[in-house]
């Protein structure tokens, strides 16, 4: 085998890997995608971080000037 098919047959191994690499990811991301949208989030998942209510338009519109 000389240097320029041992270095093609290389970059066909790394091409090759990197695209299954990124298929697994897609998949996973999708399969991730489809459990969620089945099931709805979570309800903690729902209370958590911010989020705009009553409240907080209220006190909003107290520091308008």
């Amino acid at each position: 085998m000389n240097n320029e098919s041992k270095a093609n047959s290389r970059r066909k191994f790394l091409l090759n890997a990197g695209l299954g690499g990124a298929g697994v990811a897609a998949v996973a991301v999708a399969g991730r995608q489809v459990a969620t949208g089945a099931q709805g989030a979570p309800a903690a998942a729902k209370t958590r971080g911010y989020h705009v209510s009553e409240h907080i338009l209220k006190y909003y519109k107290t520091t308008q000037v």
